[in-house]
């Protein structure tokens, strides 16, 4: 009885240890984002009041490195990244403290302002991230909107740096939410929003080089073969639930190119890939393909089923137009992959070469 009693306890401690220490990272993190915002801000203010140059940094990143021989951060690279992160958020920020004024002055009431140290981003988001994010960030993004983007989504996501440099790279801010789709239409706001802003266009496999007459069967089977690309790509919530998923309508089985279930939205996400132009009878057989699934699938715990057809290209008005009178929430989105170079390509065998070549070796 006392083991027992003894491992519990010993669990419940490495949970609160665990949870103390996370926090004590967080707060440290803060701490630590809020110094080289100051430093940054001072290197600027400096620069300015004593009409000191660049050189200067350089000075500063010798004088901390004998001052503080056993401190890491302070090289003139990081020294010149906080004069940047300074430069780069201070008036998105001075905005919001203004904002804040003049809501505290037409309230009337004693709401507490952080000082300029405290008040780093919107809601303070420049503190909850790792500083090596934020160089990623300054290194990439042009303005604040498309940094506070990439910010909120790697605070959501829990992304990496490594996830958040490929997720810039592949320009997400300029996809995600963009498909042509008729969810207003056919789901409630709540539900209808958060599909519009979990589908893409373009999608892309960059992650594959095919050639450009792959077929879609053998798209199917290479994606699933990258599955943790292929989810990373489609966004957090998809969890895979099969490749030519069979459904028994009637008397005839009927293939789901790839099946999903998305773990926010709760609801089952039909993939149909299409390695033509969009034509008006795909939204026709993907409305089939939902009716389908929502009559088969789908539980009273269900939201309504998803349909994303992805195609190697499309007509906007053709795609609206497909979509008027459809039942079914649906989206339609652009892919994109590497494709091999083409000297690369004449020189492959084709599948009938590569038949007769092992039909030659057997019958030696």
């Amino acid at each position: 009885m006392m083991e027992a009693n003894y491992r519990i306890w010993i669990q419940e401690l490495k949970q609160r240890i665990r949870s103390a220490q996370l926090k004590a990272a967080v707060a440290v993190n803060e701490q630590m984002i809020m110094l080289y915002w100051d430093i940054g801000k001072q290197i600027v203010e400096k620069q300015q009041e004593e009409s000191w140059g660049s050189k200067v940094v350089e000075q500063m990143a010798k004088d901390l490195k004998n001052e503080l021989p056993e401190t890491n951060g302070f090289s003139r690279t990081n020294l010149f990244a906080m004069r940047q992160f300074h430069l780069f958020y201070k008036d998105s920020i001075l905005l919001q403290q203004a904002d804040i004024d003049l809501q505290n002055k037409e309230n009337q009431s004693d709401i507490i302002v952080h000082q300029a140290g405290g008040l780093i981003g919107e809601d303070n988001l420049l503190c909850k991230m790792p500083w090596r994010h934020h160089v990623a960030i300054l290194n990439h993004c042009k303005d604040t909107t498309q940094a506070f983007f990439y910010i909120k989504q790697t605070i959501q996501h829990n992304w990496s740096r490594s996830i958040l440099e490929l997720q810039m790279e592949s320009d997400l801010d300029k996809r995600q939410g963009k498909a042509l789709n008729n969810f207003e239409l056919t789901l409630p706001k709540i539900q209808s929003d958060l599909a519009k802003e979990t589908l893409k266009d373009p999608y892309k496999f960059d992650f594959l080089t095919l050639e450009a007459d792959v077929q879609e069967l053998q798209l199917e089977k290479i994606l699933t073969e990258n599955i943790s690309r292929f989810l990373l790509e489609l966004g957090k919530g998809f969890a895979f639930v099969g490749r030519q998923y069979p459904l028994q309508i009637g008397n005839k089985e009927r293939k789901l190119d790839l099946l999903f279930y998305h773990l926010k939205m709760h609801c089952y996400v039909v993939i149909d890939l299409k390695m033509t132009e969009f034509e008006p009878e795909f939204a026709g057989k993907m409305n089939y393909y939902l009716s389908a699934v929502d009559q088969l699938l789908k539980t009273e715990l269900d939201h309504p089923s998803i349909g994303i057809i992805l195609c190697k290209s499309k007509d906007k008005i053709e795609v609206e137009f497909a979509l008027q009178d459809l039942n079914k929430p649906m989206g339609i989105s652009e892919f994109t992959f590497s494709e091999l170079p083409l000297d690369i390509q004449k020189n492959m065998p084709t599948v009938e070469e590569i038949e007769n070549e092992l039909k030659d070796n057997l019958d030696d």
